[in-house]
């Protein structure tokens, strides 16, 4: 006749595993609360070097990485500061903290006045800035990377928003588009239509204000003198440019290199709007008009600043 089991043993057995996993949840609970990797790390011997951890980045949610921005900084700053000479004025409306939509005017094959407007605001007021701009930079290949690891997002409402009122960002927004740059010489420093104004409906559904950015120089530091448009549709951008720059410095250096002319900007004061934030939506005639009073705003003081400007090259 077989022994009957030791229920007794076996019971004891089970209390014994029982607490034991039950220590082991309590030790992964601890480590969850303190923020501890569950993953296991080696360590390096005393005396080595610690090993990169490939886990962890500075890349942000919108593919923004600082240390690519402090990369960017350092070489655009000889640009910045020597090749276009670039002078601000009221850039202490700019605000400090909080979130603030900033709209300029637009210009050059290549836009020059994109990465300077979003140098400078970073090397003066030690702000990130980041620069909404259409799909296409996002799907190019490799440039698209490059863009985003300098701050670029794609232009929709709910990445607006998400910077704006969630984040408290600067945005940097030019509402004339692919039709600003997009503009022949002939046709400098007259801002085309701001869209249907959805750059005010961002900024009222978040509930901050518009701050309006003036930028003489951008016009003649890469301007277009023919475009083609055969070339455009076969490529699927929105203009294909033969510029100045291509003329003076060939056709390869004369793509990317822009004329060393004297850049100022000026920031205009900031424009609030009196209507609560968080609306499901807004009178599209009060945006239109709205949009159109900046467009105003922005184009009397570029008349104002040509006015008084001596010279393209020397300002």
């Amino acid at each position: 006749m077989a022994p009957r089991p030791d229920r007794t043993a076996k019971s004891g057995q089970d209390a014994t595993a029982a607490a034991e996993a039950l220590k082991h949840l309590q030790a992964v609970d601890d480590d969850l609360t303190a923020g501890r990797s569950l993953v296991p790390v080696a360590h390096p011997p005393a005396g080595a070097p610690p090993l990169h951890d490939p886990r962890m980045s500075d890349v942000d949610e919108w593919g923004r990485s600082e240390h690519m921005r402090s990369i960017a900084r350092r070489a655009f700053d000889p640009m910045y500061s020597k090749w276009f000479r670039v002078e601000w004025e009221g850039l202490e409306k700019i605000p400090t903290d909080g979130g603030a939509l900033l709209v300029a005017n637009h210009a050059a094959a290549i836009p020059s006045d994109a990465p300077v407007i979003m140098h400078g605001i970073e090397k003066e007021l030690q702000r990130p800035v980041y620069g909404l701009a259409d799909q296409l930079f996002k799907s190019l290949p490799f440039v698209g990377v490059l863009w985003s690891r300098g701050g670029g997002v794609v232009a929709h409402p709910d990445n607006a928003y998400r910077l704006l009122r969630e984040q408290k960002q600067l945005v940097l927004v030019f509402p004339e588009g692919s039709k600003g740059p997009g503009k022949l010489y002939s046709q400098r420093y007259r801002l085309r239509r701001f869209g249907r104004g959805g750059f005010i409906e961002n900024a009222m559904r978040a509930g901050v204000p518009v701050v309006p950015i003036a930028v003489v120089g951008a016009e003649e530091s890469m301007p277009i003198i023919y475009k083609n448009t055969t070339l455009a549709k076969l490529t699927g951008i929105p203009y294909f440019p033969v510029t100045a720059n291509q003329i003076v410095f060939g056709p390869f250096l004369g793509t990317v290199l822009h004329f060393p002319v004297k850049m100022r900007l000026k920031v205009l004061d900031p424009v609030h709007f009196d209507v609560p934030p968080d609306q499901d939506r807004y009178s599209k005639s009060r945006i239109m008009d709205e949009s159109e009073q900046i467009r105003e705003l922005i184009q009397s003081a570029l008349y104002e600043m040509l006015r008084d400007r001596k010279s393209v090259w020397f300002g």
